[in-house]
């Protein structure tokens, strides 16, 4: 007898229209922002040109600031035909919600599926997991590779379960590959099981990571020699955690906040891991050891970045959802807090206004929001979550608490989009600028802006004091850039000796 197909559960039906609103709507609502974003995808791009695939350069110049692991994403992206500014975006939005199919799959293994849903939930529509999956930066390739290794550690971590080691080892590799070393100083907790650590050092384990990690790094060394060493070990690897150069030198108590503000809107559910007897379990004080770990190791480096944390955010998010999964005598208390985080979807509109400030100026220098009706529904979505949650639909406070943050997501895009386009990124200068190119220079534009319009334009616009061009690139302490006439040329004291201009000044 032929076999019926399996009904698609009910939840897909709505997990992937939210799937699409969070990650792939208005994707490429903005030009490139930042100084990163259109330097990687100048990189990027260059290696797709040039087939280079090795040593990435940046304006015919090698940049040995990250390794290649974006730089191929984004150029296979170039390759297939993929605009400017979904290229570089595209392929870690793809590597972003791919994951969350992952990390559902070990989850449900390991915990169950309810659980496991609760945690997908949590990560897939948090602040911090949905703002990195729209940048083509390296901290989400470096995420999920890392991520998904140590998240297919837990059946060793459980009861010495070695089948997955082996693959477990090869994302570590591509770990590596995205970000660099840090990646495994990231996987101190695997040592947690210190009677089985000889596992990880064995030729099946250790074969495969140096299969995917090596080759880049030993091509990349004979190409260019001792120097790429120096750069990328010492300045950008060992110098970010020791030196103030870069100045990101941050109190440090820094992550603290970034922790709250990443998990937005779930962040009261932190609350909810107080239990000490849930961490008997092995995999829960591995996960918990993964996050604690972390936030010290980051601590402790002289540069703080809001991204850095990034990686942290999946153990985070399995505690959280396994503690909503507790037992249904604790299953009382979750009301309050899920109803704590539908509160905080407020963080969306909030978020819409104040957002192209904070990235042109600084968060500290945003003006505060003004009150707007729309911060009211949040209220409406807080009482509706509380009344499921008491009739013991806890998944389906949850999933409406998840399709608030994909409303919000849509709403921060559509209003926010236009001011960052202008603000932030060099994108619309560039279609002002871009029919008479040849005849514009740049003077004195803040190195974001520099890279961007560097980026759009193809080939990098002169600097005004080495080729004066007909119109300026100008900037203001604090202002986006404009075009404007060259400056008239001020008047030597060979000048005034010419026939006529002493006469033409005083008629003036």
């Amino acid at each position: 007898m032929r076999e019926m197909p399996r009904k698609i559960p009910r939840a897909l039906w709505i997990v992937l229209p939210l799937a699409y609103l969070l990650y792939f709507y208005h994707l490429g609502a903005t030009g490139l922002l930042g100084p990163d974003e259109p330097r990687y995808a100048s990189i990027a791009r260059e290696m797709a040109r040039s087939g280079d695939w090795i040593t990435p350069r940046l304006w015919g110049q090698p940049w040995f600031e990250k390794p290649a692991l974006l730089y191929w994403m984004t150029g296979a992206a170039f390759r297939l035909g993929i605009g400017p500014d979904l290229a570089p975006r595209l392929p870690v939005a793809l590597m972003a919600a791919g994951f969350l199919v992952f990390y559902w799959w070990i989850l449900r293994r390991e915990f169950g599926a309810r659980a496991a849903w609760f945690a997908t939930l949590i990560l897939g529509c948090c602040g911090g997991w949905l703002v990195s999956s729209q940048v083509g930066v390296p901290d989400m390739p470096m995420t999920a590779a890392f991520s998904a290794a140590m998240l297919l550690a837990l059946p060793w971590i459980a009861k010495r379960d070695t089948r997955y080691l082996p693959v477990a080892a090869a994302l570590l590799g591509l770990a590596v590959l995205a970000k660099g070393p840090v990646a495994l100083v990231l996987a101190a907790p695997l040592c947690l099981r210190f009677r089985g650590a000889r596992d990880l050092v064995r030729p099946r384990v250790v074969v495969p990571f140096l299969a995917v990690a090596l080759p880049w790094y030993l091509l990349c060394y004979l190409r260019n020699g001792t120097v790429f060493l120096h750069d990328f070990f010492v300045v950008h690897n060992l110098g970010r955690f020791t030196s103030n150069a870069l100045m990101h030198v941050q109190p440090w108590w820094f992550y603290l906040p970034v922790l709250a503000g990443s998990l937005l809107p779930w962040f009261p559910l932190l609350f909810l891991l107080g239990r000490r007897a849930a961490y008997r379990d092995p995999r829960r004080l591995y996960l918990l050891a993964w996050v604690v770990f972390g936030i010290v190791f980051f601590t402790a480096a002289t540069n703080k970045l809001p991204g850095y944390l990034l990686p942290l955010l999946p153990a985070a998010a399995a505690l959280m959802g396994l503690a909503l999964n507790e037992a249904e005598t604790e299953a009382a208390h979750a009301g309050p807090w899920l109803a704590g985080c539908a509160l905080l979807l407020v963080a969306f509109p909030m978020a819409a206004q104040m957002l192209p400030a904070a990235l042109a100026t600084g968060l500290s220098k945003a003006p505060l929001p003004a009150f707007q009706a729309t911060w009211l529904l949040a209220v409406g979505v807080a009482a509706a979550a509380w009344l499921l949650e008491s009739r013991g639909r806890r998944l389906a406070a949850v999933l409406l608490i998840a399709a608030g943050a994909a409303a919000g997501t849509v709403y921060l895009k559509r209003v926010a989009a236009p001011e960052l386009d202008r603000t932030v990124s060099a994108r619309a200068l560039w279609r002002e600028i871009s029919s008479r190119a040849n005849e514009v220079c740049v003077d004195q534009v803040e190195r974001n802006w520099r890279y961007g319009l560097n980026y759009y334009s193809g080939t990098p616009l002169p600097e005004c004091s080495v080729e004066p061009k007909p119109l300026w690139v100008r900037q203001s302490p604090g202002q986006p850039p404009n075009l404007a006439a060259a400056p008239p040329a001020p008047i030597s004291a060979v000048d005034l000796h010419t026939p006529g201009v002493v006469t033409f000044l005083f008629r003036k």
